[in-house]
């Protein structure tokens, strides 16, 4: 299977009727510039943001426009960099947790609306699966497949060994998938916001 190739805008139109039906907002946007444009939209000054560890969000900028500051918001993951004592960095990522905002990518996302994270620590899964009140994934279009299987599959053959190189190359230690997260749905009754930005190019793995 390809797993490089951009989805088509029917299949995009597909992922997106299906993400609806699992109470995920999709946002189709047509570039990285429009999905940093859109980050910036979505997210209110003053409010708590976290991020994941995500090649997507390097690629399109969003990571050096958090970085620069002047944003308004408040940067949880730039406090935690900061920080070098163990004991406070592990307090300040458990505070983190509550973040008003999380965002992140996915590994795979199936036409029918599940789509699949995988993690080493997890240390971004309870933000994921509960604790941030937004989440916004940003997902390159060439992470849609077929079906769930094909998803973790996806996940498997192709993003392991790309994510294992990376990490390699910038920590010289590698990647174990020690924790996956099928996102099946998102319960209304939590009252968070759940939101997609589907990117129609090349980004993250």
């Amino acid at each position: 299977m390809n797993y490089t190739t951009l989805a088509n805008k029917e299949t995009v139109q597909k992922v997106a009727d299906a993400l609806a039906l699992r109470n995920v907002e999709a946002i189709v946007v047509e570039n990285g510039v429009a999905a940093v444009a859109k980050l910036k939209e979505l997210i209110p000054a003053g409010t708590s943001v976290m991020n994941g560890s995500s090649v997507t969000l390097e690629q399109i900028g969003f990571v050096d426009y958090l970085k620069g500051d002047q944003h308004g918001w408040n940067n949880l993951h730039k406090a935690i960099v900061e920080e070098k004592d163990p004991a406070k960095q592990a307090a300040l990522r458990k505070q983190a947790l509550l973040s008003d905002y999380y965002l992140g990518s996915v590994h795979a996302l199936a036409e029918t609306g599940e789509f699949v994270i995988a993690s080493n620590t997890g240390s971004q899964l309870p933000h994921i699966v509960f604790s941030s009140a937004n989440l916004i994934f940003v997902v390159s279009t060439k992470k849609i497949v077929p079906t769930l299987s094909d998803a973790m599959q996806r996940l498997m053959e192709h993003v392991v060994p790309l994510e294992d190189k990376h990490m390699q190359e910038k920590y010289g230690v590698g990647t174990a998938v020690n924790k996956i997260v099928t996102f099946n749905n998102e319960n209304p009754m939590m009252g968070r916001k759940v939101r997609m930005i589907l990117v129609n190019e090349d980004f993250g793995f």
